[in-house]
């Protein structure tokens, strides 16, 4: 698609340079600011939703979005939420399945885009786990069907090009799960150096957390998600992200790799 029919919103605009000078539109949205979201839609047949970033306040701020896509006349709406939102136990599916329910009851057709964890959540974390020789979490043996954010963008626009779909929901997954040992097990390889995994109780995980820094109610999110996954809560063999793009998805250890290398 040409990048002058393609426009990307941002609060402010001038974080899309790189964009605006390949071609791409870009106009100011803000999910607190209605009026903003309304003006920036007018003309958009086709909408790619991501979630907002802040936790609490995000089904109101999806519903703004939702009632300025529906005034605007917007005629798709692919939205990303969370892998099996509809049953998942983790705390972050409440908004979601909150959004999701909001889209189809506004009459817009849809596609849910439902994401499992991004590689990239592990990763961030990598240097500091393999200088200290310890992956931590709360999550035993439970399966991560994780795949790379490009793997995600990808299904996004796949998506997006394809008018025949209407009103799915694609579970997007990983090809290949991993429990975080297997996970410290990559990262030892990697590196050439020790990493072991150390499991703990999902309170104690918080309170790690916490104390390397982290808010506590991020750190509170993330040990509360590691602890669901124990229960298989973001694990999923469908392969529909797979299908979507074509190919396999982006191993786990492709992803280490790249980090450490860079890292090196």
């Amino acid at each position: 698609m040409e990048p002058q029919r393609i426009v990307a919103f941002a609060r402010d605009p001038a974080q899309l340079l790189d964009a605006a000078e390949r071609g791409v539109v870009v106009r100011a949205a803000d999910y607190d600011v209605p009026q903003s979201l309304l003006a920036g839609f007018r003309g958009i047949e086709r909408l790619l939703f991501i979630s907002a970033s802040e936790v609490g306040r995000r089904e109101r701020q999806h519903r703004a979005v939702i009632d300025a896509a529906r005034t605007a006349g917007v005629r798709f709406i692919a939205y990303t939420s969370i892998l099996h939102a509809d049953r998942s136990p983790i705390k972050l599916a409440q908004e979601h399945r909150a959004t999701e329910s909001a889209i189809q009851a506004s009459g817009i057709p849809y596609a849910l885009l439902r994401h499992g964890w991004y590689s990239e959540n592990f990763t961030a974390w990598a240097p500091s786990e393999i200088a200290r020789g310890t992956v931590i979490g709360s999550a035993g043996d439970g399966l991560f069907s994780s795949a790379a954010r490009a793997d995600f963008a990808a299904a996004a626009a796949a998506v997006l090009a394809d008018e025949t779909i209407r009103n799915q929901t694609f579970e997007l997954a990983g090809d290949d799960a991993f429990t975080l040992s297997q996970y410290a097990s990559e990262l030892s390889a990697a590196s050439g150096k020790p990493v072991r995994y150390v499991d703990m109780p999902v309170p104690a995980y918080r309170d790690e957390l916490t104390r390397i820094g982290l808010p506590l109610e991020v750190a509170t999110m993330l040990a509360e998600s590691n602890g669901k996954a124990a229960q298989g809560a973001l694990f999923d063999q469908g392969r529909a992200l797979s299908r979507l793009i074509g190919r396999p998805t982006t191993p786990m250890r492709d992803t280490i790799r790249e980090v450490v290398s860079g890292a090196a």
